[in-house]
C-alpha cells in the first residue's frame, strides 16, 4: 500500500510541476503577445511626457529635474548629440546601445526597445536591466537636441515583492507536497481497508463490515462489496445445502432399492410381498430419474437462454388442458377447481411454461387440505400479463416463504404427504419464469392458504 501512496503522491507533485511549467509558458505567450504592446505604449507616453515638461520648461536644469524623476522609480540615459552621456538612477546592468537606436532618437524617432525587445522567457522580458529594453524619445532644450531612453526601475519598484513572491512560491510548493501527501492518505485509507477485507474473504472469512461512509466512487465500492461478500456466503451456504440435500434424496432412494433387493433375494418371499418391493424399487427408481431430469432442466436454464423457443400461442388454451387432465385427481381428493382464464395470446415457450403451470397446480394439490379448493386467473395489464394459482392449503411461515423457491428446500409438513416432491420444483419455475423476463413471487398465510402469481411480459 506503502507503493501505492507514492505513486498517488509522486502523480500529483508530476501534475503540480507540469501544470505550473505550462501555466508559466502560458504567461509568458501571454506576456509577450499582449501585455509587452501594453506596457511599450504605457511607457512611451510617460517618456513623452517627462520630456515635454523639460521642453516646456526650460528654466528647471535638466540634471536636476531627471535625477528627481529618477527617484520616483525610472532609470534613465541621456545622451547628447556630441554624445555626452548620463545616467540617472539605479545603473543599468548591459549599457550597449546600438548607435543607430541613438541617432534616430536625436533625429526625432521614438524608439520602442520594451516591444522590440527580444522574446524569452517572462523573466527576461519583463525584469532585463538593459539599455536596450527602454524607450527612447527625443529631448529639446535651449536649442540642445538630447536623445532620452527610459525604463521603469524594476529593481527599486518591486524589491519587496520579489522577496514576497519568492516566499509566497515556496510556500505554495511546500504546503502543496504536505497536502497532496495528506489527502492521498485519506484517499488510500478505504483501499487498504478494502484490500484487508479482500485478504478475509479469501480466508473464507464472511464477518466483513466495513467502516466506509462515503458518497463517492469509493463508497459505492464498498457498498457493492459488503454487498458482495453477503451474498458469496448465502451462496456457499447455499452449496453446503445442495450438497447435503442431494447426497440425502440421492443416497435414500439408493439405500431403499439395495435392501429391497436383497429382499428379493429370499426364495421363501411370497409372490404378493414380491410384487410389493418390485412396484417399491420401481417407484424409488422414477423418484430418482425425476431427480436427475429436474436437476438437468435447472442446471441447462441457468446456463443459457438459448433453450427458449418461444411462439405466439393463447395461454388460456394451455392452461385449460392442463386442468383437464388432472381433473380426475381433484375429483378424487375432492378438491374443487374454479378459474377465470379469458383467451390471452402470449410470446413464450410453450414446453418450459408447461412445466411451471404443472408444477404449481400439482403443489397446490398436494398441499390442498381435503375439500379444499385451488383458483386460476388469468388477467392482463399494460404491461403483463398475470396468471395466479390460488390454493386453501396449509400454508407457508414467513422463513417457508423466503426460502421456497431454493434448490431441494420443502417445508416440513410436505414431509407428512405420501407424495413427496424433490425440492426442486419451484426453483425450476423460478428460472423459467425469469427466462422469460418474468417475475413470480408468493403470498401465504400459515393454515389458510398459498398464491403464487406470475407476471409475464405482453406481446
Amino acid at each position: 500500500m506503502r507503493n501505492l501512496t507514492a505513486k498517488f503522491s509522486a502523480t500529483f507533485i508530476t501534475i503540480m510541476v507540469a501544470s505550473s511549467i505550462i501555466a508559466f509558458f502560458l504567461s509568458n505567450y501571454y506576456y509577450q503577445h499582449i501585455l509587452k504592446p501594453l506596457n511599450d505604449e504605457k511607457n512611451t507616453k510617460i517618456a513623452v511626457e517627462i520630456a515635454t515638461f523639460a521642453e516646456k520648461h526650460p528654466e528647471i536644469h535638466i540634471d536636476d529635474y531627471l535625477d528627481q524623476v529618477s527617484r520616483t522609480g525610472y532609470q534613465i540615459y541621456l545622451v547628447s548629440q556630441q554624445e555626452e552621456e548620463q545616467f540617472f538612477g539605479t545603473p543599468y546592468r548591459v549599457k550597449y546601445l546600438p548607435k543607430k537606436t541613438i541617432e534616430d532618437v536625436l533625429s526625432g524617432k521614438t524608439y520602442h526597445g520594451i516591444e522590440q525587445f527580444p522574446t524569452g522567457t517572462f523573466i527576461t522580458g519583463f525584469f532585463a536591466n538593459e539599455l536596450i529594453n527602454t524607450i527612447g524619445v527625443p529631448l529639446t532644450i535651449g536649442g540642445h537636441h538630447y536623445a532620452m531612453f527610459v525604463r521603469p526601475d524594476i529593481k527599486l519598484l518591486f524589491n519587496e515583492m520579489h522577496v514576497l513572491f519568492g516566499w509566497l512560491l515556496l510556500l505554495t510548493i511546500l504546503l502543496s507536497i504536505l497536502f497532496v501527501m495528506i489527502s492521498t492518505k485519506f484517499l488510500i485509507k478505504p483501499i487498504h481497508t478494502l484490500t484487508n477485507a479482500t485478504k478475509k474473504l479469501k480466508r473464507g472469512d464472511f464477518s466483513i463490515e466495513l467502516d466506509i461512509h462515503r458518497h463517492d466512487e469509493i463508497g459505492q465500492l464498498a457498498l457493492h462489496f459488503t454487498d458482495m461478500a453477503h451474498k458469496l456466503e448465502r451462496m456457499i451456504e447455499l452449496r453446503k445445502e445442495f450438497t447435503s440435500n442431494i447426497t440425502h434424496d440421492i443416497q435414500s432412494p439408493l439405500s431403499n432399492i439395495k435392501g429391497y433387493i436383497q429382499l428379493l433375494q429370499n426364495d421363501s418371499l411370497r409372490e404378493e410381498e414380491r410384487q410389493q418391493y418390485l412396484q417399491i424399487i420401481e417407484s424409488e427408481t422414477n423418484r430418482l430419474s425425476k431427480m436427475t431430469k429436474q436437476l438437468l432442466i435447472l442446471n441447462s436454464l441457468e446456463q443459457s437462454k438459448d433453450l427458449l423457443k418461444k411462439k405466439k400461442y393463447n395461454v388460456a388454451h394451455q392452461l385449460k388442458d392442463l386442468i383437464r387432465s388432472y381433473q380426475w385427481k381433484t375429483y378424487e381428493q375432492n378438491i374443487m377447481i374454479s378459474y377465470s382464464l379469458p383467451d390471452t395470446m402470449i410470446m413464450a415457450d410453450p414446453e418450459l411454461l408447461q412445466h411451471v403451470w404443472e408444477n404449481l397446480f400439482t403443489n397446490a394439490m398436494k398441499y390442498n387440505h381435503d375439500g379444499g379448493s385451488i383458483d386460476i386467473t388469468l388477467a392482463e395489464n399494460e404491461t403483463n400479463i398475470i396468471i395466479s394459482f390460488k390454493d386453501t392449503g396449509i400454508g407457508l411461515s414467513d422463513e417457508e416463504k423466503e426460502r421456497i423457491f431454493d434448490r431441494f428446500y420443502r417445508v416440513d409438513a410436505s414431509r407428512s404427504k405420501k407424495v413427496e416432491g424433490t425440492g426442486l420444483g419451484l426453483s425450476i419455475v423460478q428460472s423459467v419464469i425469469m427466462l422469460h423476463n418474468g417475475k413470480i413471487h408468493v403470498e401465504s398465510t400459515k393454515e389458510e392458504g398459498t398464491t403464487f402469481i406470475i407476471h409475464l411480459p405482453k406481446l
